[in-house]
């Protein structure tokens, strides 16, 4: 590992960061995809599936304005949150709380991705980067939007959940 010695070397990196995090997540959703039940979590992901290709090519763009050629750093976060999914899926004794799940690991990880395009957007506006704060600021939206939408199906996939629990811990 490089030590970042300036300012335009930690972008670089952190760029390479959440390159690297999407391109796990991409392979997070797919399988995701593959274990969801519920039909509205299902487009949820393929919507999201889309998003994260064009997320990915804007920041490839990013990386053909630093002059670089797109390269993903190693990161952590995102191998963690990926793990924890897959675990999560695995444990699930149904469909329906495997769905809950999804959703909740889904949402992490978009918080992880709001965060991380926040500060790049802000360092590329203290670099005057213009169009790669355009880029970022895109996939932030998108984030952004998604995270909206899985939050607001979570109660739908939890009262699902409930219901086909026996109503363990439900009440009315």
């Amino acid at each position: 590992m490089m030590a970042m010695t300036n300012a335009q070397e930690m972008f670089q990196h952190e760029v390479g960061d959440i390159y690297d995090a999407e391109n796990r997540f991409l392979k997070g959703q797919q399988e995701m995809l593959n274990k969801a039940s519920d039909p509205q979590l299902q487009g949820l992901i393929k919507q999201h599936i889309e998003q994260t290709q064009q997320q990915i090519r804007n920041l490839d763009q990013v990386f053909s304005l630093l002059g670089q050629q797109p390269k993903g750093v190693m990161c952590d976060s995102a191998q963690g949150l990926v793990t924890e999914a897959q675990k999560a899926m695995q444990e699930a004794a149904s469909d329906p709380i495997r769905d809950v799940l999804i959703d909740t690991a889904a949402a992490k990880v978009e918080h992880y991705e709001i965060a991380s395009y926040r500060s790049l957007i802000t360092d590329a506006e203290l670099m005057g980067q213009r169009e790669i704060q355009t880029l970022l600021q895109q996939n932030l939206q998108q984030e952004e939007q998604t995270a909206q939408l899985l939050e607001q199906t979570a109660p739908q996939l939890v009262r699902k959940a409930l219901a086909t629990a026996g109503g363990a811990g439900a009440t009315g």
